[in-house]
């Protein structure tokens, strides 16, 4: 992967295989594990792969609640969108540095290993395991809560977010500036229209930086909101 977009198109053709898998059959469901931190996300993938032998339909979760809650510079915040517009794509960069990273050591291992073996067989088998390495890279499910303003900056801040490697974005329905918790009363959603606009312009940017495959989780709060704009 040599930039953020390679990432999130790859993780794209995951995710729509995916998708496509559990239409056929729900058994095939897939699980997203949250992480606040490069260091967390690459531990639990390298768990996952060390347990299952893979990482076949694990996802990396990148909630909003948890970014504010304990990536803010302004310290622990309720999940009301007060945080950094700029925080969700530095942790995005920040998980995907710590990914490829443990493809290094890993694949730094199996060269050692490589260099050790004693026999052919043993070389062989070395050989097949580096030619069929499986990355620790994952899609990630990123939180950009109700897009931090209008569709125009909704828009921006969703093309910072696919750079830095987001497949996926999930937004709600929910007034910007009035953003509650998803379990909060107090939630006051936007008319339809004004929704629809902030999708498009989610996908806008995905087909720009050219992720025709980018996947966006349009959630509504509409029924918990006591109000709507």
């Amino acid at each position: 992967f040599r930039t953020g977009l390679d990432i999130a198109r790859y993780t794209a053709g995951i995710m729509r295989a995916d998708m496509a898998a559990y239409d056929r059959d729900p058994a095939l469901y897939t699980q997203s594990l949250g992480a606040w931190h490069g260091f967390i996300a690459q531990q639990q993938m390298i768990a996952v792969k060390k347990h299952f032998g893979g990482t076949e339909r694990r996802y990396i979760y990148l909630s909003g609640w948890m970014v504010a809650a304990l990536r803010s510079e302004f310290g622990p915040l309720p999940d009301q969108s007060m945080h950094e517009k700029t925080a969700v794509a530095d942790l995005i960069e920040e998980i995907y540095t710590s990914l490829r990273q443990a493809d290094e050591v890993a694949m730094n291992d199996l060269f050692r290993a490589l260099k050790a073996a004693g026999s052919d067989a043993e070389r062989s088998k070395v050989i097949d395991q580096i030619d069929n390495f499986e990355t620790h890279v994952v899609p990630i499910i990123a939180d950009i809560d109700a897009g931090f303003g209008n569709e125009h900056a909704t828009y921006l801040l969703a093309k910072e977010l696919i750079k830095a490697g987001a497949c996926c974005l999930q937004i709600e329905n929910q007034v910007s500036d009035a953003k509650q918790c998803g379990h909060q009363d107090g939630k006051v959603t936007v008319p339809r229209e004004d929704f629809i606009e902030k999708l498009r312009a989610c996908r806008l940017a995905f087909e720009e930086l050219g992720v025709d495959e980018g996947v966006i989780v349009a959630r509504t709060d509409s029924l918990g909101a006591g109000l709507t704009q």
